[in-house]
């Protein structure tokens, strides 16, 4: 069911406590990256969304909580591991399970990385989308030796990277290392110490490292290692694909205005496309995709 912009916002799911389970940017059950959704979270400790998260055991899982205003929503997500400021995939899953129940339209997602307002809408076939609006980003240079650890960690070399595009830190609601692949055979093969890396990220607060290869000037495919969730590749990352835009808008101002497609999870059997929009909400980036229900709900009490 759909229902214009202004109902949309006046309505709140009926469902009551469940877990959902959708895969987000695609539009195949099988694609893209699953995340679980909590629809109404209230009453729920911060021990039992993370204990929920572990059962669900996908990269994340949303819990919102209805919020005094029409369409607002607080929002933490969680993984089987940690509580993490912000998800993409979750945000993108929960909002058109959201659009599923009271209608497509503009909502406000209150995280504990800031305000983020999401927009449902049908696309051209008949489909939901999901356009989230990041916080406002930031990059800082990725010290030297920061980079060579990661690199060892990773199983890379120096000469792997592609020169034209600098390892930095960037952030967008979570904080992601920037590696650029200089070939798609390198970025293909991911086997790193993921204890090691778990322990390198969790020092310097990175939620994941973006590994990125570029195919055309806004074509990319991309992978992301999160060991500090507890799961050894997120298949499609909505917060590191904001990032990862305010990267390259840093990078190179005048290529702005720009809209990115990011394919991620071919390498895990999950492929995915993420939409990455430099231009319309600067300096926040916005970030869009379909999500499509796995499964059926189960309870969450």
């Amino acid at each position: 069911m759909t229902t214009d912009a202004t109902s949309a916002t006046d309505a709140t799911p009926a469902d009551g406590p469940g877990i959902l389970r959708y895969a987000a940017f695609a539009t195949d059950p099988a694609g893209g990256n699953p995340a679980g959704v909590v629809l109404d979270a209230s009453g729920l400790s911060a021990d039992r969304m993370l204990a929920i998260a572990a059962e669900v055991g996908y990269s994340e899982t949303a819990f919102l909580v209805p919020g005094p205003g029409a369409g607002e929503y607080g929002v933490r997500y969680f993984s089987p591991l940690t509580e993490v400021p912000f998800c993409g995939h979750a945000t993108v899953a929960s909002a058109v399970a959201l659009a599923e129940r009271v209608g497509t339209g503009r909502y406000l997602y209150r995280t504990a990385a800031g305000e983020v307002p999401v927009e449902v809408a049908e696309d051209a076939d008949g489909g939901l989308r999901a356009t989230l609006t990041s916080v406002e980003p930031r990059v800082e240079e990725a010290d030297a030796a920061d980079v060579d650890e990661a690199l060892a960690l990773l199983g890379w070399a120096a000469g792997d990277l592609d020169p034209a595009l600098p390892p930095r830190y960037a952030y967008a609601g979570a904080r992601h290392l920037v590696l650029a692949a200089g070939t798609r055979d390198r970025l293909a093969r991911l086997d790193y110490d993921f204890d090691g890396l778990a322990a390198f990220m969790t020092a310097r607060d990175l939620v994941t490292v973006q590994l990125v290869w570029r195919a055309a000037p806004d074509v990319f495919h991309v992978r992301n290692p999160f060991p500090v969730g507890g799961v050894v590749e997120d298949p499609a990352t909505g917060a590191a694909a904001a990032a990862f835009g305010a990267y390259l808008r840093d990078l190179d101002p005048a290529a702005a205005p720009a809209v990115l497609t990011l394919h991620q999870g071919e390498d895990l059997g999950r492929p995915g496309t993420l939409h990455v929009d430099l231009g319309s909400a600067a300096p926040r980036v916005r970030v869009s995709g379909a999500a499509v229900a796995i499964g059926q709900e189960d309870s969450a009490s």
